[in-house]
């Protein structure tokens, strides 16, 4: 039999269930609170539940969390990166980021991915398989476990394409900004995608007010095409067409995630291209010196061609930010951990 993954079921879903044993539909309530308030993960712990009904939770149902097995802190700004390990033997990594604003945390959404982006470490050995909801709520509340305090901010921007686990992350988001359990607003909730158009149109009808960061990267499909294989799919005229009616329709800021990389894409005459192209957009482009990855060849972009790059869009009145480079010393770059530790069993 295979059992109900309790951490990604709604409350709706626990009164239904719950039904179903001959249990009354408020139990729902304690069982949801004791999961994303308490966030507890042995059901034993749900005291105010009956034994008997505790034991029907355990033979119908499971908490599938993630085990941290591996934690490291910058000694330069704090920043940690965990390495957690899922149920079936997969590893995932999270990021905390602490600001003087609150701690935000950056999550997976599968285990690898298949996208392909060549400047990215997550995809080099492609995807094993998506997170649930409930895993990646898990990685947030084991965080704030760790440090002792809330989680204001998350990023989906980990290992994997949210959109490429399209009915997990939508689900993941519901159950996070839901008031019974960690009530995240959506607001503080960014998802980033390399732009599967098609997924994107179903998301602007879910009409949520998270906010959508697109994986651009270049300013045309020539240069976008070498780095980033979904390019070969969709074409810029496309994705930009996507971006601009989900930003009409949700009126929300689309963030165009940019990474410069030498020689490649951090020229003048790309930095004049890609102003032109989003011009007539409400957006703003987040430039970020790429992180180095040994198996590729690319090499990140000087910081005065850097600045240089941001001037000449914002000359050009696109709203413009320089990412901020975090936990240098402890491989924070997504993928990079993960990689350093895949023979799991020597790790536990």
């Amino acid at each position: 039999m295979v059992k109900m993954d309790m951490l990604s079921m709604t409350i709706e879903q626990w009164k239904a269930f719950l039904q179903t044993i001959g249990e009354p539909a408020f139990r729902a309530k304690q069982i949801f609170h004791w999961l994303h308030k308490k966030q507890i993960t042995d059901i034993d712990h749900m005291t105010n539940l009956s034994k008997t009904l505790r034991e029907k939770l355990k033979e119908n149902g499971k908490i599938a969390g993630a085990k941290e097995v591996k934690k490291l802190v910058s000694k330069i700004d704090g920043t940690r990166k965990y390495l957690f390990l899922l149920e079936n033997g997969s590893v995932i990594e999270s990021v905390l980021m602490q600001y003087d604003y609150g701690n935000t945390v950056c999550i997976s959404t599968q285990a690898g991915c298949r996208m392909g982006c060549s400047f990215c470490a997550s995809t080099l050995e492609g995807v094993e398989r998506n997170l649930t909801a409930g895993e990646m709520l898990s990685q947030i509340y084991e965080i704030q476990k760790d440090v002792g305090e809330r989680i204001s901010g998350v990023v989906l921007m980990g290992s994997g394409e949210p959109l490429d686990n399209y009915d997990n992350v939508i689900n993941f988001i519901k159950l996070a900004n839901d008031p019974q359990g960690l009530h995240l607003g959506q607001r503080h909730i960014t998802l980033s995608t390399c732009g599967l158009v098609e997924k994107l149109y179903e998301l602007m009808e879910e009409n949520l007010q998270i906010t959508v960061a697109v994986s651009l990267h270049a300013p045309n499909d020539a240069i976008r095409s070498q780095i980033m294989p979904i390019a070969k799919k969709y074409s810029m005229e496309q994705l930009l067409k996507a971006c601009k009616e989900y930003s009409d329709k949700t009126k929300r800021r689309i963030t165009f995630e940019y990474a410069l990389i030498k020689g490649v894409n951090d020229s003048d005459d790309c930095a004049i291209e890609l102003a032109s192209k989003l011009h007539h957009m409400l957006c703003h482009v987040n430039l970020i010196p790429v992180n180095d990855v040994k198996e590729r060849n690319y090499i990140r972009s000087s910081e005065q061609q850097v600045r240089n790059f941001a001037r000449l869009i914002e000359q050009r009145g696109i709203e413009v930010t320089i990412r901020r480079k975090l936990g240098s010393d402890i491989d924070a770059a997504c993928g990079q951990l993960r990689r350093g530790y895949q023979n799991i069993e020597k790790m536990i």
